[in-house]
C-alpha cells in the first residue's frame, strides 16, 4: 500500500468520526444566521437614522435657515426633510418586517425567498439615497450658483460671462466632481451594508445547495 492509499484510509477515519448532521440541523443554522443578518441591517438603519436626525438638528441653526431664506431654498428644504424622514421611516419597516417574516419561517423555499426580498430592499434604499442625493445636490447647487451670479453680477459682470467653451469645462467638472461625491455614498454604504448581504447571500446559495440534495 502507497502513502496515498494510506493517506486516504486516513481521511476516511477522520470523516466516519465527525458528525453528521441532518437537513434540519442545517436548515436551523443557516435560518438563525440569516435572522441574526437581517436583524442587524435593521439595526443598523435605525442607528443610521439616529445619526443623520441629530446631525441635521445641530447644523440646521438660524444661520443656515437664514441662508436657505436668501437662496429661496428654505420651502424646497423643508420639503426634502418631510420626504426623506417617511422614505427613511418607510425603509425600516419594511427591514423591520423583513426580520419578522425571516425569524417565523419554518420552511427553506420561504426562507430562501425573503432572502433575496431583504436583499432587494436594501438595494432600493442605497439605490433611493443615490438618487435623491443627486436630485438634491443639482438643485442646491444651481441655485446657489444663480443667486451668487445675481447678487455680484452689478458691479463684477463680465467674470460671469461665460462662453461655450468655458460652460462646457465648469459642466463638465461639475459632473465629475458629482460622480467622485456619489461614489463615496456608494461606497460608504456597500461597506456598511455589503458585508451583510455577502453573508445573507451565502445562506441563500447553502439553502438551494441543501434543496437541491
Amino acid at each position: 500500500m502507497d502513502e496515498l492509499d494510506l493517506l486516504k484510509k486516513d481521511w476516511k477515519k477522520q470523516e466516519a468520526s465527525l458528525p453528521h448532521l441532518s437537513y434540519e440541523q442545517i436548515y436551523k443554522m443557516i435560518w438563525k444566521r440569516s435572522s441574526s443578518i437581517v436583524k442587524w441591517i435593521f439595526v443598523i438603519s435605525i442607528l443610521e437614522f439616529l445619526f443623520w436626525t441629530v446631525l441635521n438638528v445641530l447644523l440646521a441653526d438660524n444661520e443656515y435657515w437664514e441662508e436657505m431664506e436668501r437662496l429661496h431654498l428654505k420651502a424646497f428644504t423643508i420639503w426634502v426633510y418631510i420626504i426623506n424622514y417617511v422614505v427613511t421611516f418607510y425603509f425600516i419597516f419594511r427591514f423591520y418586517k423583513n426580520y419578522r417574516k425571516i425569524s417565523s419561517t419554518d420552511d427553506a423555499s420561504t426562507l430562501m425567498k425573503n432572502i433575496l426580498k431583504t436583499r432587494k430592499t436594501v438595494k432600493y434604499y442605497i439605490g433611493y439615497i443615490l438618487i435623491s442625493t443627486g436630485i438634491i445636490t443639482l438643485v442646491y447647487s444651481y441655485y446657489m450658483l444663480y443667486y451668487h451670479v445675481i447678487n455680484t453680477q452689478v458691479n463684477e459682470a463680465s467674470k460671469y460671462v461665460f462662453d461655450a467653451g468655458q460652460w462646457v469645462k465648469f459642466i463638465g467638472g461639475f459632473i465629475l466632481l458629482l460622480s467622485v461625491f456619489l461614489g463615496l455614498i456608494w461606497f460608504f454604504y456597500r461597506i456598511l451594508y455589503g458585508i451583510l448581504l455577502k453573508r445573507l447571500y451565502r445562506n441563500y446559495k447553502e439553502l438551494k445547495k441543501l434543496e437541491l440534495k
